[in-house]
């Protein structure tokens, strides 16, 4: 087989399929060119998704008509002044790959003028140069793609539909304009403004703009710097999640990545506060030095390599932590606006008030506890369980302290607890608030001198499948720390010596095939702590107050009490809410009073 030289055409085309998959991939490396000629505004017009046509204007410092010649072929660039300067990259584009190769494929046309100077166009279509002269616009540069691959059937048959193309397109602006708050950006598609952001924005804000408005009422600010790395942005707390990850937006020193190690990383940060189904909104940016990442491992620059990984992830882990764990007991606590509208009132119950329970407010203990740590704060809630009991009416609660969660009123469907603060009314999960509460204690048994045992009376005898008495032999030694001794008895059964004493009277047969299923589950996916999170997590839900449990007043108050000091009981570790507010002015609403 002989060897021939390809022709200039077709390796052009070639390397646009490394550079330009779709109208969005063009997109981006056009609109990145804007942000490293200095652009303070890029207006975009789509036609068609950007199937038809692409349009991108900035404001830069612009190219005279013998650079715009060169930036046209291939291997030229501005952004890298010697040599060696691609060990230090500072700027979104570098290869001088991305002119050329659209225009082997489209029909691209550029305009630009140099401040105090005169402007300039030139077309290439498919490769062929086919128009050239001066042009008028204002200082900087406007590029034009018409019918990407419409010479190229075979990689046209394979693009989406305008709207799936436009949705790309979309997401690339989007991300580009949260890493640039600074630089104003305007979209549109078909004629119609779909995307406008104004220079000098606040991250949060930009973030806010660019994702959902209720992020703004219901983020944390992450802020953390090590070894010359810096982290910072905004993420979500645990109950204000989506069912797709499609609101993750990472950054390496401005530029947008989708890499595995970051979302690894933002996985393992809300591990026991997230299901797994559920997803954070998250906008994290990462300043590293040029020196300790490589961001040249990709044709498209999506993802790169750091000298240090495991530092990257544990900042990532440690600053959302951190950030999540100051917002102490915080919810979501706006009351969803539909669901208040849709409120229908509901026939009168034929009981009269006079035979319904009425808790004994009156009996509360109240024992506001006066360290600030998290660690120092102790509660009797429900130690041994209290037996449950309906309590005389007697007069209401004194009112000479005041509690961010307020004072237990009652319990509603022997589930959730209902209290009254200064600014609303306070609904909790009793399940869920105390099973977030357990698990916060068994952290700090762990890293004090591990989970007190309690021996049970008659060991018990859990049958399984071979696998799962498998699973559970081989970390017997790991759960043995979490207070669960258990051994082999046999080839399909595990025998349960003792139990975490702050389960209480917790259910030891499914207690231990959670386990196994788990195990099962992510065993061989997640790190040693992982594990360890999911074995704390899985005993805390076994080991919580269950629906239909009757509290008492005391019992209620002392479970408020512990959610106000223990760091993230406002989500279970599921990533539900552990109580909602009802604001007085939502309340005044439902009964028409406003």
């Amino acid at each position: 087989m002989s060897i021939r030289r390809l022709p200039e055409h077709l390796v052009n085309r070639i390397a646009a399929g490394e550079v330009v998959e779709r109208p969005a991939s063009a997109l981006k490396e056009i609109v990145e060119n804007a942000l490293d000629a200095g652009a303070t505004r890029i207006a975009i017009r789509l036609s068609n998704g950007g199937l038809d046509r692409i349009e991108v204007s900035d404001d830069g410092i612009g190219m005279d008509s013998a650079d715009m010649a060169l930036a046209l072929e291939r291997h030229a660039t501005s952004k890298m002044p010697d040599d060696d300067a691609i060990e230090n990259v500072a700027t979104l584009g570098f290869r001088g790959e991305a002119l050329p190769s659209i225009a082997s494929v489209a029909r691209l046309s550029i305009d630009s003028r140099r401040q105090g100077g005169e402007g300039w166009n030139r077309t290439v279509d498919n490769g062929q140069l086919v128009a050239e002269g001066p042009a008028a616009l204002p200082p900087g540069t406007r590029v034009t793609i018409e019918q990407l691959f419409a010479k190229v059937p075979a990689r046209r048959k394979f693009l989406r539909s305008a709207k799936a193309e436009y949705a790309a397109c979309l997401d690339i602006v989007r991300r580009l304009a949260m890493a640039h708050p600074a630089v104003a950006f305007a979209m549109e598609h078909d004629g119609r403004r779909t995307l406008g952001v104004q220079a000098g924005d606040a991250r949060e804000e930009r973030v806010a703009a660019l994702t959902d408005r209720a992020l703004a009422e219901n983020h944390v600010i992450v802020s953390l710097e090590r070894e010359g790395v810096r982290l910072s942005g905004v993420a979500s707390i645990p109950t204000y999640n989506r069912g797709v990850g499609d609101h993750q937006y990472l950054f390496v020193n401005e530029r947008p990545v989708r890499d595995r190690l970051l979302i690894g990383a933002l996985r393992g940060a809300y591990a026991d506060m997230l299901a797994r189904d559920r997803h954070p909104v998250v906008a994290l940016f990462l300043d590293v030095p040029p020196l300790d990442v490589d961001v040249n491992v990709h044709p498209a620059k999506t993802e790169v390599r750091f000298r240090d990984p495991t530092m990257i992830r544990g900042m990532i882990v440690s600053g959302l932590r951190r950030a999540l764990d100051e917002q102490g007991f915080r919810a979501v606590q706006n009351a969803d606006p539909a669901a208040l509208s849709a409120w229908r009132a509901e026939p009168v119950s034929p009981t009269p008030i006079g035979a319904m329970p009425i808790f004994d407010a009156a009996s509360v203990s109240y024992n506001p506890l006066a360290s600030s740590s998290f660690g120092d704060r102790r509660s009797s809630f429900m130690t041994p369980p209290p037996q449950a009991r309906a309590e005389p009416a007697a007069a209401p609660a004194p009112e000479g302290q005041s509690f961010p969660l307020g004072v237990a009123r009652g319990q509603v469907a022997r589930t959730y607890i209902v209290a009254e603060a200064e600014d609303g009314l306070v609904i909790v999960d009793q399940h869920a608030a105390h099973e977030r509460l357990t698990l916060e204690r068994m952290r700090r048994a762990m890293e004090g001198q591990g989970v007190q045992s309690q021996a049970l009376l008659l060991p018990e005898v859990v049958e399984l499948e071979e696998s799962a008495c498998d699973r559970l032999e081989a970390r017997a030694a790991e759960l043995r720390d979490f207070g669960l001794d258990l051994e082999r008895f046999g080839p399909s059964a595990m025998l349960v010596r003792a139990v975490p004493a702050m389960l209480g009277q917790s259910d030891v047969q499914g207690l231990v095939k959670d386990l196994a299923d788990d195990l099962a589950a992510y065993d061989s996916a997640l790190s040693l702590k992982e594990r360890l999170d999911l074995v704390a997590a899985t005993m805390a839900c076994h080991g919580s107050v269950r629906a239909g449990r009757v509290l008492s007043v005391a019992e209620m108050n002392a479970l408020l009490r512990e959610m106000e000091v223990t760091p993230r009981s406002g989500q279970c570790n599921h990533g539900r809410p552990t109580w909602v507010k009802l604001g007085h002015g939502d309340i005044e609403k439902l009964f028409g009073r406003k």
